[in-house]
């Protein structure tokens, strides 16, 4: 996958920034729908409870959709990819704004979520490819950065937007920034034709690595803990915390503001010491979930916890997303899918819980258990991860020998570069 030549450590490439942006105005559509339910329902003739479904669409898109597009589009040229992607996010919301059927809107969000999994899964192979051995794990970050910027500017600025001039003036909008991004995208990004000798063969081959899995696992574990706090943040500031509902979107915006320092954390300190960054950083979200059950009666205490948990829990997503990456050798295209699919199943699972628990007897506080139970847990992936590079087990796909050692040079390379 030919490739500019990588910059010197600490600059990255402008095409990695370009994905950046399309991550922004992908994950604004993605979360922005939450805020605009009450004004969609109405217009489509639906009840707010059934015009959820438009979220468990698009997040069933990204969580099935994300790798089948990885390898639909395997043997496409990866710019040509990226511009299709954009296409189709485009018109799904043209389509959706043209119509008054819920069930065509529904479709639209699922094929928009195909598209979005299609775009990070390529995009994400691009940025690291990019940004070279040294950048990579800082290169995941500026491109999840991308997507944290979403929910502390996009989301607020996409409701906005979809209450003035209604959620089909927001889906236009949305639709011209998307082809605005394709042509941007069509124009400046290098051509980097796919390797015809990786197949769908050499990417599933991929997947026989043990160490992939421990990073997919981490990326279910400690998003599944985060967001299962984060759903349900609302009712434990206003009912335990006495915060007033007015002030919640200030409460939100430190979380939003802990998630990008996380995410740049990681992306700064993650290429060098993988492990070191992500071990401490899960068990400091642990720990500040557990406390937030007895301290957030005080306000000032749970908006710390609450940034706290951001600051410390996005700081693993970008070093796991590029070890994915890494660990799928010469064939890291659904590598990269499945860990956006595992982010999402990560959300899934873990808003799921935090509801059961909120309605139980451990009412508002019952979410922060459920996360602290999931982000302890993603210590243990981590952990595993660090005690086989310790023990120098650290072996790479290749197109020949699938299974071969790493010779002893490059072993010790890598071996260093994932030893805490």
């Amino acid at each position: 996958m030919p490739h500019p030549a990588a910059p010197t450590p600490g600059k990255l490439p402008f095409v990695v920034w370009m994905l950046a942006a399309g991550t922004f105005l992908m994950g604004t559509t993605e979360f922005v729908i939450a805020g605009i339910l009450p004004d969609i329902a109405p217009d489509l003739g639906t009840s707010v409870s059934h015009a959820g479904l438009l979220v468990t669409a698009f997040a069933v898109g990204m969580i099935l959709g994300g790798p089948t597009m990885a390898l639909a589009t395997l043997r496409l040229p990866q710019r040509l990819t990226l511009v299709l992607a954009l296409t189709v996010f485009a018109a799904g919301h043209i389509l959706a704004a043209l119509t008054s059927s819920f069930t065509v809107v529904l479709a639209a969000r699922f094929v928009t979520a195909l598209a979005t999994g299609a775009f990070w899964a390529v995009g994400f192979v691009i940025a690291t490819a990019a940004a070279g051995p040294a950048n990579a794990t800082r290169a995941v970050s500026v491109m999840m950065g991308g997507l944290t910027l979403a929910n502390v500017v996009g989301v607020p600025a996409g409701s906005l937007t979809g209450h003035v001039t209604g959620w089909r003036g927001l889906f236009w909008v949305l639709a011209a920034l998307a082809a605005l991004a394709a042509a941007v995208i069509g124009r400046f990004l290098p051509r980097t034709p796919q390797r015809a000798q990786v197949s769908v063969r050499d990417e599933i081959r991929a997947l026989r690595q043990g160490r992939l899995w421990l990073a997919l696992a981490a990326a279910v574990l400690i998003m599944g803990g985060v967001l299962a706090t984060y759903t349900y943040i609302t009712p434990l500031l206003t009912d335990r915390a006495g915060i007033p509902a007015g002030a919640v979107p200030l409460v939100l915006v430190a979380f939003g503001a802990g998630a990008l320092g996380g995410t740049a954390i990681g992306g700064r300190f993650g290429d060098r010491r993988p492990m070191a960054t992500t071990i401490p950083a899960a068990a400091a979200t642990a720990l500040a979930l557990l406390a937030l059950i007895p301290l957030s009666t005080t306000p000032p205490a749970a908006v710390f916890l609450i940034f706290l948990m951001a600051l410390t829990g996005f700081t693993i997503n970008p070093v796991v997303t590029a070890l994915a990456v890494r660990f799928a050798g010469d064939a890291p295209t659904l590598a990269s899918a499945l860990t956006t699919s595992a982010y999402n199943t990560g959300i899934a699972a873990g808003s799921a819980l935090a509801g059961q628990a909120l309605a139980s007897s451990l009412g508002v506080t019952g979410p922060a258990l459920i996360g602290a139970l999931f982000t302890g847990l993603t210590l243990l992936p981590l952990i595993a991860l660090a005690t086989a590079a310790q023990r120098g087990t650290m072996r790479i796909v290749t197109q020949n020998s699938p299974d071969a050692q790493i010779p002893a040079p490059r072993q010790t390379t890598e071996a260093t570069s994932t030893r805490s």
